[in-house]
């Protein structure tokens, strides 16, 4: 992969919303799927316990519903992804298909677990989130850009269109815009670097 490959400038794509906060990562992919050995399959159980809680209710979680069936940007609220720092977390929701997510706040571990994937998470006033939510559920097919350079999310209430500001710390800001945030692909564009430093240590080249 090159860095221009790894290069994350806007992400497209509908968007689902999941209200609430203090959702921790228990919610997002309960402790009983962590002994898997790899992350495939992990998309499917996104909050699973809250999804069957719904369900025995008569009530439909947003990652059940059909309207947000193939969604790509999720709206959450405050200190989103608190709890233990299980990389399960976000793996689970990008194999469930998201690939950017806005909200008021994030746990920190959550917030750099998702840099390492590949998933921008930008944050907006509660006042920000509640416009943004409220179109999506009004206008679930609508499409939405969330653009990392200009920190703006941009995407429409049926015919009204919704802009709002986002931000995004500017070390992460940086990574996502020049590809640096893939730190396998930092290695590989790196080999002979790697090489020459592995060359000097007693337990790689022998003692």
């Amino acid at each position: 992969m090159s860095v221009a490959q790894a290069i994350i400038a806007k992400v497209q794509a509908r968007a689902i919303p999941v209200r609430g906060n203090d959702i921790d990562t228990d919610r997002i992919i309960p402790a009983r799927f962590l002994r898997c050995v790899v992350f495939d399959g992990l998309g499917e159980h996104s909050f699973e316990d809250d999804r069957l809680g719904l369900k025995a209710k008569g009530q439909t979680h947003a990652f059940d519903d059909a309207r947000y069936q193939g969604a790509g940007i999720l709206f959450v609220n405050k200190n989103f992804g608190c709890g233990s720092s299980r990389e399960h977390a976000p793996q689970a929701l990008m194999r469930w298909g998201i690939k950017a997510i806005v909200g008021e706040s994030f746990a920190e571990i959550f917030f750099g677990n998702c840099v390492a994937l590949g998933i921008p998470c930008f944050t907006a006033s509660e006042a920000s989130l509640a416009r943004l939510m409220d179109a999506a559920e009004k206008s679930p097919t609508s499409e939405w850009t969330v653009d990392v350079e200009a920190g703006l999310v941009k995407g429409s209430a049926g015919a009204t269109p919704v802009q709002e500001s986002a931000t995004l710390p500017q070390g992460p800001k940086s990574q996502f815009l020049s590809g640096r945030w893939n730190s396998l692909n930092e290695l590989l564009l790196n080999l002979p670097v790697v090489d020459k430093v592995a060359a000097g240590l007693p337990y790689v080249s022998g003692w």
